[in-house]
């Protein structure tokens, strides 16, 4: 097992060496990639990163993360690329006032220059109730109840 801390986007795979490197500059190669780099951005509060992953016609003016949920696992349910477009289909899942919820979204890339952008996404945020003996959320491979239930 590695010394460094694994990456919150799910993927088992050290910080440095997955979303690390896009958080210190390097481009995405997917939308996917992309995506699942902004996850843990907004796990880490690096809002820099997401202004600057957000494609300039949809980006806001400021992205205030201090009231940010307690982001505690991903899973990417469709991703696929079409030239300098692309598309991920993903389920967040975060803790809120004691409550479980997941946030899905369709979300729209858009490649130029040689970098992906996040353009949009079409969102829907629903509570749910994880089984005890359901694959922990946090991506541990331990059961729920023995890590984050």
């Amino acid at each position: 097992m590695s010394d460094h801390p694994i990456c919150p986007c799910g993927r088992q795979t050290a910080y440095e060496e997955c979303c690390g490197q896009y958080h210190s500059g390097a481009p995405a190669p997917t939308p996917e990639t992309l995506m699942r780099s902004r996850f843990s951005a907004f796990v880490q509060n690096k809002a820099d990163y997401l202004m600057a992953t957000w494609h300039p016609s949809t980006r806001p003016e400021h992205l205030d993360l201090s009231d940010s949920p307690d982001w505690v696992g991903l899973s990417v349910l469709a991703s696929d690329t079409n030239e300098d477009r692309g598309r991920v289909h993903f389920r967040a899942y975060y803790r809120a006032g004691g409550q479980w919820r997941f946030l899905e979204e369709h979300s729209e890339f858009v490649r130029e220059s040689g970098r992906w952008f996040y353009v949009s996404g079409e969102t829907r945020d629903e509570s749910f109730k994880p089984g005890r003996n359901d694959a922990c959320l946090c991506g541990s491979g331990r059961k729920f109840k023995r890590c984050c239930g």
